[in-house]
C-alpha cells in the first residue's frame, strides 16, 4: 500500500509492504556493492550518521523513518539546520523498516545518498605540511571503518585508500566508521596513482612493513609534510610503496606476535606524528 499527505511542507510518502519494488531496490543498494557502484547512491542507517552525513556536504534524496521509533520533528528539524528541503520523506512501518536495517538497534531512518567521486585532484590542504594516512589494498569494511574513525578523532588532513577491495559505502563500513566516512576527506586511486601523487607534492612517505631496512617509527620526524603507508595484515605493502618509501617503519613487537591489526598500529603511528605536531 502506497499513500501521500503534506505535513510540515514536506510531500510524505508512505509505504507500509516490504515487497514494494522500491523497498526491493533499496535491499539490493544495501547489500551489493555493484547496485552501488551502478546508481551512485547508496544507504545511510542511523540519526548520528545521518547527521553527519549532511555535516559533510552530501546530497540525501529520500529519507525513510518508522514513527514508532523517531518522531517526524526530528527529520524535519536536522533537514532544516542543514538547508536539505529537497529531500523526500517516506515514511514506513516497522516490518519494511526490519527488511532495510542492517542494524540490530537503531533510531528508525534509513536515507538514500548520492556517493561522492573522491578523487585525488579533489583534495584540499589548509596546512602547510599536511599529514595524511594512505591505506593500500585494505580488504574487510570494518578495517576501513576503523581508520576513518582513527583519522577523524587524529583530524589529519585526509585519507587515501588505494586499490580498494571493498567500497566505501558498505553499510559495515560505514557503521564501523561511526559516520567518519562522512566527515574524513578522502580520496581513493590506484597505487601507481598515488604514489606519483605522493611524489609530485613532495611528501615523506613512511610505510609501515617488516622490510630489513625497517627502522622504527618513533625515531622519525613526522612534522614535515607527511604520508603514513600501512597495508594489510596478510600481505603488507606491495614492493611499489616500499621502494618509494623515505623510511620504511616498524612499531617494536614486544610479545609472541609481529603484527598488529592495521587500524591499531595505523593509531598508534597518526598520533606518534600528531605528538610530534604539538596535536596540531
Amino acid at each position: 500500500m502506497v499513500a501521500f499527505f503534506i505535513t510540515f511542507a514536506f510531500m510524505i510518502k508512505e509505504i507500509t509492504s516490504p515487497h514494494n519494488a522500491y523497498i526491493k531496490d533499496l535491499i539490493l543498494l544495501k547489500d551489493k556493492s555493484k547496485t552501488r557502484k551502478n546508481t551512485g547512491t547508496f544507504l545511510i542507517e542511523g540519526l548520528r550518521e545521518l547527521s553527519l552525513s549532511l555535516m559533510g556536504n552530501y546530497e540525501i534524496q529520500t529519507i525513510l523513518f518508522d514513527d514508532s521509533l523517531i518522531a517526524l520533528n526530528t527529520i524535519k528539524e536536522l533537514l532544516n539546520k542543514h538547508n536539505s528541503k529537497e529531500t523526500q520523506l517516506i515514511k514506513i512501518n516497522s516490518v519494511v523498516y526490519q527488511k532495510l536495517a542492517h542494524r540490530d538497534t537503531t533510531e528508525g531512518v534509513i536515507a538514500v545518498a548520492k556517493s561522492k567521486e573522491h578523487l585525488l585532484i579533489d583534495l584540499k590542504f589548509t596546512s602547510k605540511n599536511p599529514l595524511i594516512l594512505v591505506a593500500e589494498s585494505i580488504e574487510k569494511p570494518g578495517n576501513i571503518g576503523a581508520l576513518l574513525r582513527t583519522a577523524d578523532a587524529a583530524n589529519i588532513d585526509a585519507v587515501i585508500i588505494t586499490n580498494p577491495k571493498t567500497d566505501l559505502y558498505n553499510p559495515n563500513c560505514i557503521r564501523s566508521s561511526v559516520g567518519c566516512v562522512f566527515t574524513n576527506q578522502i580520496a581513493v586511486d590506484s597505487t601507481d596513482n598515488v604514489i606519483q601523487f605522493l611524489k609530485e607534492n613532495k611528501y615523506n612517505t613512511y610505510c609501515a612493513t617488516l622490510s630489513d631496512d625497517s627502522k622504527e617509527y618513533h625515531l622519525q620526524d613526522f612534522t614535515k609534510k607527511t604520508a603514513i603507508v600501512v597495508g594489510t595484515e596478510a600481505t603488507g605493502l606491495s614492493q611499489d610503496f616500499m621502494n618509494t618509501a623515505t623510511q620504511n617503519i616498524i612499531i617494536p613487537m614486544q610479545g609472541k606476535i609481529d603484527s598488529m591489526n592495521v587500524s591499531v598500529s595505523a593509531a598508534i603511528l597518526i598520533f606518534e606524528a600528531k605528538r610530534q605536531r604539538n596535536f596540531k
